[in-house]
């Protein structure tokens, strides 16, 4: 039964009222990411009253986070709280009658057909093309909505993509030629991130509550720091397109993920390369070589002023200080190994 005293004011809305807010109680959506948009749109949809929250993310929260990533404070950066933890405790007080169900983990191809099941709707927080194209290529397969959102700097985009409505992301971007601009190279501002992120849950409002007829259906770009902004309309699929005119999934193909992957902004590489760590074990052998710091859900080896490993249960590695895949391998290797 809806809440109508908490959602009283979203019931008032004429495009929503009572119905609208009974159908996104029963809806489910996934968030992938759990960083600077993934916060706000968590934030967004668990006020909202949406039914069920899955979300994921790889990363723990640093200092540098709280500048725009608004779940998280001080207290979780001295913890080194994993961000799925994190942002779980902070949405339940907000609204106990959601189900958060959060997972501290990468999106693989190996657990990503199990994270979309029983899902309405998939948003991107994430930071890279690698993994959006993953979300493209399952949301198509699985005909599920995605709604697309990415910012630096002052600037943002999103779409919301609908399997055989809309053209896929792959149609209206190109894989491989990312510009290299990071938030570490050219920073970003938090009023960026919230307008994108609330245009991303807005859609998914739309979506879910009926209101198809109002989806926005481009591209938008905005730029709130030079007033810049641009629609281009999303037509027809590219004929060519591997995901969603052709059915093959490049992304879903891949024999095995990349072992090394950079992350956007952080000075990290993570490496993937072993399927679970055993943390009491690990903080014995590198308390002997390194300055070390467990947590229930991580362990941290600081072996100098720049370079920091960072090992996580599930088996991921984060080499901090280093945005050098091989650099990171070397010290991976060293103290790791295989």
């Amino acid at each position: 039964m809806v809440d109508s005293t908490r959602y009283s004011r979203q019931m008032l809305f004429a495009p929503i009222q009572e119905s609208g807010q009974e159908k996104l109680t029963k809806s489910s959506v996934l968030v992938v990411g759990a960083g600077a948009l993934g916060t706000v749109i968590c934030n967004h949809l668990v006020r909202a009253g949406i039914g069920k929250v899955r979300l994921i993310d790889r990363d723990y929260v640093e200092l540098s986070n709280l500048q725009r990533q608004m779940l998280f404070d001080e207290e979780d950066t001295k913890k080194a709280m994993p961000k799925a933890i994190a942002a779980k405790n902070k949405l339940e007080k907000m609204n106990s009658s959601v189900s958060i169900e959060a997972i501290v983990g990468n999106v693989t191809i190996e657990n990503i057909n199990e994270l979309v099941k029983d899902i309405d709707v998939v948003l991107d927080g994430t930071d890279n093309f690698s993994t959006r194209y993953l979300l493209n290529d399952i949301c198509f397969k699985h005909n599920i909505p995605f709604s697309y959102g990415g910012v630096v700097s002052s600037r943002g985009m999103t779409a919301f993509f609908i399997p055989q409505e809309t053209p896929c992301l792959r149609c209206i971007t190109n894989e491989g030629t990312d510009n290299g601009q990071t938030c570490e190279t050219v920073g970003v501002i938090s009023p960026a991130v919230d307008m994108i992120s609330s245009l991303q849950v807005t859609e998914t409002l739309k979506f879910l509550t009926g209101n198809k007829n109002n989806l926005r259906n481009t591209l938008k770009t905005v730029d709130i720091w030079f007033n810049q902004q641009y629609d281009m309309k999303l037509s027809s699929p590219d004929p060519s397109c591997s995901t969603c005119q052709k059915n093959e999934y490049p992304a879903l193909q891949r024999t095995a993920q990349d072992r090394e992957t950079v992350l956007c902004g952080r000075d990290t590489v993570q490496i993937h390369q072993k399927s679970n760590m055993d943390l009491e074990n690990w903080e014995e052998q590198l308390a002997k070589v390194a300055i070390v710091q467990r947590t229930p859900f991580l362990l941290k080896a600081t072996f100098n002023e720049v370079i920091s490993l960072v090992i996580f249960k599930d088996g991921r590695v984060l080499v901090q200080g280093t945005e050098d895949p091989v650099q990171a391998r070397i010290w991976y290797d060293r103290y790791i190994g295989s």
